[in-house]
């Protein structure tokens, strides 16, 4: 029975698509493909980064070439636009005063991207690396028998090696980790400083936007190593004194510094403008062209690069054409849209184009949309992705991602692939890195087109010399008959749970996780959104929900996802917790099994 069923769904699917390819009198070409792919990745677009002038011209030629196609703009004459941040700069009144010494900011010290504006004058303790961690291997407090209250916390960057090179606690050395521990400790601000081991040269940080909105509650800086050892000779104290020790001891130092820090830190947020494409082409059916099939691309790619830009080689400052990230996806939706707004093809579902904005920054643009959907979400069959479709290889083999969200969709996709040059590879998972994500936290089945990783990748070699253009064209050729099946089918796809449905705790490897899909995007510290619970899973079973605001795990505060990522870190496989979240208001606590 089951033979027959495929052989049947094959048939119908193989003539509807000839059908399809009969009916249309638009050809996909390498040259008109090639053509929007070398716009975009040209030089006078500056790499389409988010927010800026050269990413607006990016969305009216895409809004164009939808309107040209005949296609009905939608939102705002095409246009969903939300703001976002962008960048961060030093304001006004930043100082960092010790014992009456005026430090220069820039060359002295500098303030870390997520510190807190505010001022605090107070004395200090060294706490060596500010790390706290105890499980089956390892043992180690600098906190233990501390009083922080009010103080500034100076800590160590990076992590205790021996003096064989040995490294310990590397997964606990990241500085937003650290100011975490040393706030629940009392500390009312932190200063770091590189030790000789961890960095010879005594380099400060750049001050760059690292893509995330959200800042600790406590002024951060970080003062040069060169600085604070000039201001400790009068105490014949030194960091290089306390780096030995710790190293020698192979355990915790800790020291009162008789010093007084009067430190403020002012840093501005810079905000712009960023702006979905949004069009649509609707079905000829009367009922279900209330339904409909999402065709998406993210326009967006890294400006100039830089450090916090996202670039793979941050201290080259050039041009990141991102012609196959994601130029290449930009010219396919266009084309398909040109395909499908032929009079001759009858789809009975409507089909809804959006380019992305914002996707490098974290997927700001699909989150928005999800957010502040300009159709019913339930009434979306599914949702196809192109992303990085522009390096088909010698073997034309292309990665299909989220193909277990449906139970329909690998035979959809088997049978399609019957008649196509393409060799299809296989990703279950509906989640990744990429705005099909979005959609799939919203049990939307979903396609992620992706033809692989290259070196040029998030570089400014991702130049149009690398772009296949042929092999665009064969994989719009193989979407045309995917989107006419998914468009004229009679019922909807049934999705499934494909792996899991969370972005942060996969991102980070912990050993433990909750099971759900945090919002990384929240700029405030009063709690962490649970975007999507994965069945099953820990936080589904002990009674979490989406939508939830989790303010407490085991009764320390959570207020971002940095916090929460934290505490994870802490946790154990089998241990029994206790969840604090709010939910329409109203304060709730779970205990959950890990």
């Amino acid at each position: 029975m089951l033979s027959f069923k495929k052989v049947l769904i094959f048939v119908l699917v193989s003539f509807f698509w000839v059908e399809l390819l009969a009916q249309s009198s638009y050809l996909f070409t390498p040259s008109n493909t090639f053509g929007h792919i070398e716009y975009l990745a040209s030089e006078q677009m500056k790499g389409r980064r988010a927010g800026s002038q050269e990413g607006l011209e990016a969305a009216r030629y895409i809004r164009d070439q939808f309107h040209k196609s005949g296609l009905q703009l939608i939102a705002d004459d095409g246009f969903q636009e939300f703001e976002m941040i962008t960048g961060i700069s030093m304001g006004e009144g930043n100082l960092f005063v010790v014992n009456g010494r005026s430090l220069e900011l820039g060359a002295d010290y500098t303030p870390l991207p997520f510190s807190k504006n505010s001022t605090l004058n107070s004395t200090a303790i060294f706490i060596g690396y500010g790390l706290q961690v105890k499980n089956d291997s390892l043992s180690w407090d600098d906190f233990a028998g501390v009083d922080l209250h009010g103080k500034w916390a100076l800590i160590l960057r990076g992590s205790f090696k021996t003096e064989k090179g040995d490294v310990f606690f590397g997964d606990y050395v990241d500085e937003r980790f650290k100011v975490m521990l040393a706030q629940d400790h009392g500390a009312a601000g932190v200063i770091f400083v590189s030790g000789e081991r961890f960095d010879s040269e005594d380099l400060l940080l750049k001050l760059s936007y690292d893509k995330s909105p959200t800042t600790s509650n406590i002024p951060v800086v970080q003062i040069k190593r060169s600085i604070i050892d000039e201001l400790l000779v009068p105490f014949s104290l030194s960091i290089g004194r306390w780096e030995e020790e710790i190293t020698k001891q192979h355990k915790p130092v800790n020291s009162v510094i008789p010093l007084k820090f009067d430190i403020n830190v002012n840093l501005n947020k810079d905000h712009s403008v960023a702006r979905n494409v949004v069009a649509m082409i609707e079905g000829s059916d009367p009922l279900l062209k209330d339904e409909f099939i999402v065709i998406g691309a993210h326009y967006d790619h890294l400006g100039l690069g830089g450090f916090g830009s996202g670039s793979r080689i941050p201290d080259t400052v050039a041009v990141h054409y991102g012609a196959d990230d994601n130029a290449s996806g930009v010219a396919g939706i266009v084309e398909l849209a040109k395909y499908f707004s032929d009079k001759n093809i009858e789809l009975k579902r409507s089909l809804l184009f959006i380019s992305f904005d914002a996707e490098e920054m974290g997927l700001l643009g699909s989150r928005y949309f999800i957010n502040n959907p300009l159709i019913e979400l339930k009434k979306i069959v599914a949702m196809i992705n192109f992303d990085m479709i522009g390096r088909l290889n010698d073997n034309n083999a292309i990665t299909i991602g989220g193909t277990g969200t449906s139970l329909e969709t690998e035979l959809i996709l088997n049978q399609l692939s019957s008649t196509s040059p393409l060799k299809l590879n296989y990703s279950s998972e509906g989640y990744g890195p990429s705005d099909h994500a979005m959609f799939y936290s919203e049990n939307i089945p979903v396609f992620f087109f992706f033809t692989g990783a290259h070196a040029d990748y998030h570089t400014h070699r991702d130049n149009i010399s690398g772009i296949n253009a042929e092999g665009i064209v064969s994989i719009l050729q193989f979407a045309t008959g995917l989107v006419g099946e998914l468009a004229n089918r009679d019922a909807m796809l049934t999705f499934q749970e494909a792996g899991p449905s969370k972005r942060g705790e996969q991102r980070y490897n912990f050993k433990i996780t909750l099971g759900i899909m945090p919002d990384i995007t929240s700029s405030g510290d009063d709690g962490l959104r649970v975007d999507a619970v994965r069945p099953n899973g820990p936080a589904a079973m002990g009674g979490i929900l989406k939508g939830d605001v989790i303010i407490a795990i085991d009764g320390n505060h959570v207020g971002n996802i940095y916090d929460y990522m934290g505490r994870l870190k802490s946790l154990e496989v089998g241990q029994v917790i206790s969840v604090d979240v709010m939910r329409n208001n109203k304060h709730k606590v779970l205990i959950i099994q890990l």
